[in-house]
């Protein structure tokens, strides 16, 4: 599964959620498997948007023919424009399916992890992370996702911010340390998004 993390400032707010809307126009699309996104907590006009394909040839041959007529819609709106595409690597939590219904935000951390210590950052991921999130109330779902270039992308969904916010007291600092994560990441970069529903496809 291939995913694709956009991140962009949005200078007309009307026109990009109206914008937003057209891309319903993904349904049908060969290998698309589903869409959602929605507006930053901490930085104002700044959106996340998440997209699943079941491969990349999927997604090139989609790219290659209708992503422009669809994205002409929004055109204008926003600026300083992110995308990254990653490779599924394993589920946060069991079984993930790109839904966003019966989720209200994503935390997305986005790391640059020093080559040779690409394979210790994974197996803290699976064995320290992993078990952490999926224990805690309130999650419900992630994916863990590799890109060229040593970088990783680590996207879970909460049913709150609230719960969210929990799990970053209680646990973070601790399991931080027991990571060794100082010692495998080189930079990191995250947010908390809130889900919008009108923009899930």
């Amino acid at each position: 599964m291939l995913v694709k993390w956009i991140r962009c400032t949005v200078v007309d707010r009307r026109g990009f959620e109206r914008g937003q809307r057209k891309w319903a126009g993904l349904l049908g699309e060969p290998g698309f498997r589903g869409q959602g996104g929605g507006w930053s907590r901490v930085r104002p006009h700044t959106v996340h948007i998440f997209a699943f394909w079941e491969t990349r040839a999927f997604y090139d041959s989609f790219m290659a023919r209708s992503h422009d007529r669809l994205a002409s819609g929004q055109s204008g709106t926003y600026g300083d424009s992110q995308v990254k595409l990653f490779e599924y690597r394993f589920d946060v939590k069991t079984g993930f399916e790109p839904r966003f219904t019966d989720a209200d935000v994503v935390r997305v951390a986005h790391c640059k992890v020093r080559a040779e210590r690409v394979e210790h950052y994974a197996l803290m991921q699976e064995k320290v992370w992993n078990p952490a999130m999926a224990g805690s109330p309130g999650m419900v779902r992630g994916v863990f996702g590799e890109a060229p270039g040593n970088e990783f992308l680590v996207m879970s969904m909460w049913q709150s911010a609230a719960e969210h916010g929990k799990y970053r007291r209680e646990r973070v600092e601790r399991l931080l340390l027991r990571a060794q994560a100082e010692a495998d990441i080189e930079a990191l970069a995250g947010d908390v998004v809130v889900l919008e529903p009108s923009w899930t496809v």
